[in-house]
Order: structure tokens, then sequence, then C-alpha cells
């Protein structure tokens, strides 16, 4: 848009349309989580009632069953909070390393390679789960957090890589083979040089990798079991042949959203450091 198509708005448009664009996004985003959190405090008949209602005497009821019932969801939590850290290990230092490399290596056809890593992130994930599901079933890797893991870091690790790999390009050779003049080795410019700049860059990788964990649901239905199955597969079972457990479907839904609204409050400085490393070039 040119400025003088912007200088032709009208005043109130200008100093409010941003606001009230923002409020409507707002509404949109965050409507349907204040419903699913409303209704988890509701019994089951309010739930439903038309006009809703938003003065109600809550009821913790769903969430007693959900941890103090007969199939309570505190291993599913359990093992989602372990496959999700497993995986930001595992991706976080794979992708450091393939980044580095790809960002430091004089490398033939490196653009090719780039884009290649990362046009294995758009492959859809049923493309891959049955030739995973044969392999992991040779080895005995089914049912396991460590095949879990993997399987999540297995679509991780090219966004991983190529993230990193940008954070790198931002860091100077030159300070590398600075420290190498003063007798540093080149694993020594790379542990104590490149990679305490790029922490930023590790930290929201690391975030981003988290929540695609946290929220995938395929990978932990087709290779996990009862022992090992996260949250996305325990909400899914309440919709049962008789019914949908509606009270306890919200309960889940809070209980699998509030771990990730707090861990995105207590990180959103790192992640925004991180994400926006280099951004503005001198």
């Amino acid at each position: 848009m040119s400025s003088s198509t912007r200088t032709a708005l009208p005043k109130p448009v200008r100093r409010y349309g941003p606001v009230v664009a923002l409020a409507l996004i707002s509404v949109w985003t965050l409507l349907p989580l204040a419903w699913m959190a409303l209704s988890s405090l509701k019994i089951r008949r309010s739930m439903f009632e038309f006009p809703p209602t938003i003065f109600f005497d809550p009821t913790l009821r769903y969430y007693q069953e959900m941890f103090l019932g007969a199939n309570p969801v505190t291993p599913f939590l359990v093992n989602s909070v372990i496959v999700a850290l497993g995986t930001a290990v595992l991706s976080v230092g794979l992708g450091t390393v393939g980044g580095y490399g790809l960002s430091r290596l004089d490398l033939q056809g490196k653009k090719h390679l780039a884009f290649w890593i990362i046009s294995t992130r758009m492959a859809p994930i049923v493309v891959v789960v049955i030739p995973l599901f044969y392999i992991y079933n040779a080895l005995n890797l089914l049912n396991t957090h460590i095949g879990l893991i993997i399987a999540h870091t297995t679509f991780n690790l090219p966004f991983a890589i190529w993230l990193m790999r940008s954070f790198f390009d931002e860091v100077p050779e030159a300070l590398e083979e600075a420290a190498r003049i003063d007798g540093a080795t080149k694993w020594e410019a790379f542990r104590k040089v490149s990679l305490p700049l790029v922490l930023p860059g590790m930290g929201a990788t690391a975030i981003i990798a988290i929540v695609f964990s946290w929220n995938d649901f395929i990978f932990a239905l087709i290779f996990t079991s009862n022992a090992t199955q996260t949250m996305p597969v325990a909400a899914s079972q309440l919709v049962t042949q008789t019914g949908t457990l509606w009270g306890r479907v919200m309960a889940t839904g809070v209980v699998i959203l509030l771990p990730m609204v707090t861990f995105g409050v207590i990180v959103k400085r790192y992640l925004v450091s991180g994400l926006t490393m280099g951004a503005v070039k001198q």
C-alpha cells in the first residue's frame, strides 16, 4: 500500500482500526478457550444451556475424576512430559550440529541440501507412519518412550536444523577466526564463541519442539500402548460408544493447554529474543 493510500484513510480508521482488528483476533482466539475452561467447571446440564450462563456454581467434579477416579490421567501427563523434553533435547542437539554444518561448511549445492531438509518437514505424517511402524516393530521400539521421541524428532529435526542454520548465519565467522588465531581449536571456537551467541536461538528451537511434540496425536496413537500413551490419546478415549464424556473432555483440554500456556508465558522473553536474532542488521 502506497503512502498516498494510507493518508487517504479517515483518521478514526487509522487510529482505531488496528485496535479493533486486534480485539477481534483476540476474541476469535480466546473465546473457545474460555468457553472450554468455563464448561469444565459446570455440570453437564448447565454446559449445554442456551443462552449460556456466565455466573454459576462451579464444580471440580471432572478434575477430581481425572486425577482421583478409576482411570487417572497422571501417567498420560508424565508420558507427555518425558516425550516432549526428550524430543526437545534430541532435536536441539542434532539441529545445532546440523545447522552449524550447513552454515559454516563450504558444500557444493548447500542451498539445495537445505531446501531438501526442510521439504521433508512438509510431508504428511501419515506417509511415514506405516514404514516407521514396520521399522519400529523390527527394532522393538513400539510402545516405548524412546520410540516416540525418535518419531517426534524425525519431524522436528528439519525445522530445528533450518532454524539453527539461520541463527549461526547471524554470527560473524570472523569471531571464530579471531579465536583460532589466538590458539583455539575449531571445536573450542565453536563451543566457546559461536555456541554461547546462539543460546537464545537454541531456546526458541527447544520451545517449538516441545509444543509440536506435546500436541502430536497420530504418532502417539500408532506407536504407543496404555503404558506410554500421551495426553492427546487420553483425550480421544473420552469419546465412547455410549456417548462423549463432555465434562472430562473439557477438563482434559484445560489440563493439556495449561502447561503450554504457563510455559509460554515463562519463556516468552527468550522465545522472542531467539526468533528475532539478526532481525536488525547494522
